[in-house]
């Protein structure tokens, strides 16, 4: 066996919720770089004039970044991809048993497929209406738009508000809902019916493999569905004033431009990414999960 053993008491909901935020903080801290290079990817194209530095591949954007713009730039907007982890991963992942049991009718044993969905879908667009202004400055900062514009993250949010209003610091939110809802689903809903497959067939127990499976299927199929919402949404969050009338114009503008293939772009590091993310979080929430209800029993007993 590997890893701590099952609680005898289920985790509460304020253990899902602390563990939840701090896996996914692990999870960015080890994957950000992918992340950058799958934003840098994901704009190419927008601004053929202006963009004088050509990306290609996951590898070749990471030493092409390590090398204009030094190792540092490659965890350019660092600091709000761990705070928007820390708000935004405890509620889409800490309160899907919750909100998944809300949903269950009583008197059932399982949920239904259609009831985890919705489950992710509730969890994820409101884990987005809180996060926003984190998503939206972690991407200006990963796109390269911080320099001679913000002296800090705390200085973008002051920024974006001052100059777009506070409307400016929720742009793109409803692709983010979207797309979130989608990858919500597809992680947590894929997670969920993989690990209950394998140990309801005995083939593995609750531990670090079965984890390990369930959470690199829950990767690979988030990517393959949130990847044309990803692009758009990316493209629009950072996106100049007045550059798309909305998520809608900039899908359309840029299928004309670079074709249905640009939904696509930055797909490997999207699935490298999300993949070892996935693998990375479940692992870590389901261990920290465990060690915080032990801690908990352990306070809780006389001895």
């Amino acid at each position: 066996m590997v890893g701590l053993k099952p609680s005898e008491m289920p985790p509460t909901t304020a253990v899902k919720f602390l563990g939840a935020g701090t896996a996914a903080c692990f999870a960015d801290l080890l994957t950000f770089p992918l992340d950058t290079a799958k934003v840098r990817l994901q704009i190419q194209g927008e601004n053929q004039v202006a963009q004088s530095v050509q990306y290609r591949g996951v590898l070749g954007t990471i030493l092409t970044m390590v090398r204009t713009e030094g190792p540092r730039s490659l965890y350019n907007g660092l600091v709000a991809g761990l705070q928007r982890q820390m708000s935004f991963a405890s509620i889409r992942i800490g309160l899907y048993d919750s909100v998944k049991q809300f949903y269950t009718p009583k008197g059932s044993d399982h949920a239904s497929i259609t009831t985890r969905i919705l489950a992710g879908c509730t969890t994820g667009a409101m884990a987005v209406t809180c996060a926003q202004p984190t998503d939206v400055v972690k991407v200006r900062f990963q796109a390269n738009m911080h320099i001679g514009n913000y002296s800090g993250t705390m200085d973008a949010y002051r920024t974006i508000a001052r100059k777009e209003g506070v409307r400016g610091l929720w742009k793109g939110t409803f692709p983010n809902i979207t797309r979130n809802a989608i990858v919500n689903c597809a992680e947590m809903v894929t997670y969920d019916i993989i690990k209950e497959k394998l140990l309801d067939s005995h083939l593995l127990t609750d531990n670090f493999p079965c984890h390990f499976v369930s959470a690199f299927g829950a990767g690979f199929c988030a990517t393959v569905v949130a990847s044309p919402v990803d692009v758009v949404k990316t493209r629009y969050m950072k996106a100049l004033p007045g550059q798309y009338r909305s998520p809608l114009d900039c899908m359309l503008k840029m299928v004309a431009r670079e074709g249905p293939s640009a939904f696509y772009k930055g797909f490997t590091p999207s699935f490298l990414r999300l993949g070892i993310w996935n693998v990375l979080m479940f692992v870590t929430y389901e261990q920290l999960k465990r060690a915080l209800m032990k801690v908990q029993v352990l306070r809780e007993s006389p001895f």
